[in-house]
């Protein structure tokens, strides 16, 4: 693409059920992985890839997130707020799109992260590499994409399979297939006249696969989602190997 996204929707509004009884206190998104906590991790790496504006929904104990956020520097965070009810993924970005403006933003969950290859290996962030595989011209939508090798904590199946050319269609449990790693770049002109109220993004992704417009880039490093309680042992034992691979 000719320029990498500024802006961003970072979704942080589910309710984090299968995360008690951690989550009876704190949403989700502020739970702790070696340290940091996991929105932290996606903010990040949205600073790291230039984004200067991440609008970020919330929910579930709302006033959490919003006083966490207030104590950042950057990227100047937009607060989405669904108190009233959720509205899914894509319902989400509907509400925020007057704050994500009209050229292709990033789209990232709040609930999982992944670890770029050592830089100095000539290692690149997994988000850059997503801007300069975007085409305009082609694409509605790209995923980034993770191996099941590459996993940690991911319980389910694979969820999509990628041609020679990046083109994507359902894996439908296809082990062959890869995992949807949280994070995309998204035209917002696919939102044209979308209902207000709950939506999810699957349903652009299968319209996009209709279209031929569905893409993916497989990332490098490491991919981490954090389901349930007794997947932080595993992801911070994921992060100490990792940063123990870029020390050596």
């Amino acid at each position: 693409m000719t320029k990498a996204p500024k802006t961003a929707m970072v979704l942080a509004a589910g309710l984090g059920k299968r995360m008690r009884p951690i989550t009876d206190k704190i949403p989700k998104p502020l739970v702790s992985v070696a340290g940091r906590t996991l929105l932290d991790r996606g903010l990040d790496s949205l600073v790291e890839a230039g984004v200067d504006k991440a609008v970020v929904n919330v929910h579930y104990l709302p006033e959490q997130i919003v006083a966490h956020v207030a104590s950042r520097e950057a990227p100047r965070i937009v607060i989405s707020d669904e108190s009233d009810g959720l509205l899914d993924s894509a319902g989400g970005i509907v509400k925020a799109l007057p704050e994500l403006g009209g050229e292709p933003f990033y789209i990232i969950n709040s609930d999982t992260f992944w670890i770029d290859e050592d830089r100095s290996a000539g290692g690149q962030p997994n988000l850059e590499r997503l801007a300069l595989a975007w085409d305009a011209a082609r694409m509605d939508i790209l995923l980034m994409l993770a191996d099941l090798e590459t996993a940690t904590g991911h319980s389910g199946s694979t969820d999509f399979l990628i041609a020679a050319d990046g083109a994507l269609r359902r894996a439908k449990g296809d082990p062959a297939g890869l995992i949807y790693a949280g994070a995309a770049i998204i035209d917002p002109a696919l939102f044209a006249g979308a209902p207000w109220g709950p939506l999810s993004l699957n349903r652009y992704f299968d319209e996009a696969i209709a279209q031929a417009r569905l893409f993916g880039m497989r990332m490098q490093g490491s991919w981490i989602t954090v389901g349930t309680p007794d997947a932080i042992p595993l992801a911070e034992a994921a992060v100490e190997r990792a940063l123990a691979v870029g020390a050596s």
